[in-house]
C-alpha cells in the first residue's frame, strides 16, 4: 500500500494541522481565489513530491505540478469530505498525473523507437563492405578449385560460356567439363558454407 490513500478507503492523511482544507476547498469551488492561494501554499510542495518520486525529471515535475493544481482550482467542486481528507484527495491526483505521464512519456520513447527502426534508410555504406566481402570470400574459394576447375568456372560464369563453349575453348569434351563444373560447384558450396 502506498503513503498515499485514495478516496473513498478509510484513513488516508490527514489534513495538516490548524488547517481546514476540506472549507478552503470548499471556497475555491466557489472561485474563491485567496482561498486557492492558501490551499496552493499548503500542498504545493507535498504535491511536487509525490510527483518528483514518480516522474524524476525535475522540468516535468513541475510541469505535471502546475496542471496538478490547476485540476485542483476547476475541480474542487467534485471534492467529497465524506470519501477521505482533502489531502488525499490532493495527493491522489497528484499521483495519477504523475503516472499517467510516465505511462505517456514511455508510449512516445516506443513510437519513435519503431518509428526509427522503419525509417532506417539503405546504408550504401554497409553494403558495399558486404559486397566486398562476399566477392573476397569467393575469390578465396575460388583459390581452393584446381587449376583446371578455377578455368571452366571462370570461363562459364564470368565469361558467360555455356558449358559446350567452354569444352570448345578448352579443347576437351563437354562431359569432362560437367564433370569439373559439378566437382567445382560443391567444392564451393561447402567453402563458401551454402546450405540446401
Amino acid at each position: 500500500m502506498t503513503a498515499i490513500e485514495r478516496p473513498g478507503q478509510e484513513g488516508g492523511q490527514p489534513d495538516p494541522p490548524g488547517q481546514d482544507l476540506a472549507g478552503q476547498l470548499g471556497l475555491v469551488a466557489r472561485g474563491d481565489a485567496a482561498a486557492f492561494d492558501a490551499v496552493y501554499d499548503l500542498l504545493a510542495a507535498s504535491v511536487f513530491g509525490i510527483v518528483r518520486r514518480v516522474i524524476r525529471d525535475p522540468a516535468q515535475s513541475e510541469e505535471v505540478t502546475q496542471d496538478v493544481l490547476l485540476e485542483v482550482w476547476r475541480n474542487a467542486a467534485k471534492f467529497d469530505a465524506g470519501r477521505g481528507s482533502a489531502t488525499a484527495w490532493v495527493m491522489t491526483l497528484a499521483h495519477r498525473r504523475a503516472v499517467d505521464r510516465v505511462r505517456s512519456v514511455q508510449k512516445e520513447s516506443e513510437r519513435e523507437r519503431r518509428s526509427a527502426r522503419a525509417d532506417i534508410p539503405f546504408d550504401e555504406v554497409a553494403e558495399a563492405v558486404e559486397s566486398s566481402l562476399e566477392r573476397e570470400r569467393v575469390r578465396r574459394c575460388l583459390g581452393s578449385l584446381t587449376g583446371l576447375q578455377r578455368e571452366s568456372v571462370t570461363l562459364a560464369y564470368y565469361g558467360g560460356y555455356t558449358y559446350g563453349q567452354v569444352a570448345s575453348l578448352l579443347g576437351v569434351p563437354a562431359g569432362t567439363i560437367k564433370t569439373r563444373m559439378r566437382d567445382a560447384l560443391i567444392r564451393l558450396r561447402d567453402c563458401l558454407g551454402v546450405t540446401g
